[in-house]
């Protein structure tokens, strides 16, 4: 939960860099979040489109942002420029494509966005063992 936090404090900060924990842990929890809305959604049958009820659609407008935000910054740690996340706009390919950025390692040392989030063990949300 503490990575999913970290995220939504960095709401619309597009610099820098994210690791691969930071962002998959953010993806965990927004399909754990948007699962429970949809079948609270349905239990109390909000209005809404067909595909997706009140508090669904609100969670979706709202997560928005930080999603963008954090992925750009995940682009960032693999070395490219965030513009890359318009290649999601492909259908399929373009989902595939960034699903491959995504799950690449951080790339080693600084680069032109800033320290190896890896290497930092004061980045927030980083859980101390």
């Amino acid at each position: 939960m503490n990575w999913y936090l970290a995220v939504l404090k960095k709401y619309a900060v597009f610099q820098g860099r994210a690791r691969r924990q930071e962002y998959w842990y953010f993806f965990l929890f927004n399909i754990v979040i948007a699962i429970a809305l949809g079948m609270l959604d349905g239990i109390l049958d909000t209005p809404g489109t067909p595909e997706s009820g009140l508090l669904s659609t609100l969670y979706s407008l709202a997560i928005l942002v930080p999603s963008i935000a954090v992925g750009v910054r995940r682009l960032h740690d693999s070395g490219r420029k965030g513009w890359w996340m318009l290649i999601g706009l492909l259908p399929l390919i373009g989902a595939l494509v960034l699903l491959y950025f995504f799950i690449q390692d951080s790339q080693p040392g600084s680069n032109e966005y800033g320290e190896n989030p890896k290497e930092n063990n004061n980045e927030s949300g980083q859980i101390s063992m």
